[in-house]
């Protein structure tokens, strides 16, 4: 069964929005109040950005390949390349809290919680 067409429509994406930074540090500091924030270089933060499209046209990819009905493992190596993607993209954010915020959070003293949160979050990500 093939799904409707996609629109045609421009969608304004999140770097075309000027006022997205603002909201984006407004959000952060309310929802980890205390916590030492330690800024991605603008390569980095590029870097990474580029490496999010990479997957978004990875998983337009496999709508694409629903859509012709391509053949099932086609579909499924494809859904395990972007969750290699993804995965690879949560280690490299995860390493930059350890060595960036955590290591920060134990320079002010407020080591505990930043070790138990980064504790958290590497549990989450283990499963």
């Amino acid at each position: 069964m093939r799904s409707k067409p996609r629109s045609k429509t421009p969608v304004m994406t999140r770097a075309a929005d000027p006022s997205r930074s603002v909201r984006r540090s407004s959000r952060r500091d309310a929802a980890h109040p205390g916590h030492p924030i330690v800024a991605r270089s603008d390569a980095r933060r590029a870097a990474l950005a580029k490496r999010i499209h990479r997957i978004e046209g990875q998983v337009s990819g496999i709508e694409r390949m629903l859509d012709d009905d391509r053949y099932c493992v086609d579909i499924i190596t494809q859904v395990s390349a972007v969750q290699a993607a993804l995965d690879a993209l949560a280690r490299e954010l995860l390493e930059h809290h350890l060595h960036g915020c955590v290591a920060k959070a134990i320079a002010s003293g407020d080591g505990e919680h930043a070790i138990d949160e980064a504790l958290t979050v590497i549990r989450r990500f283990g499963r």
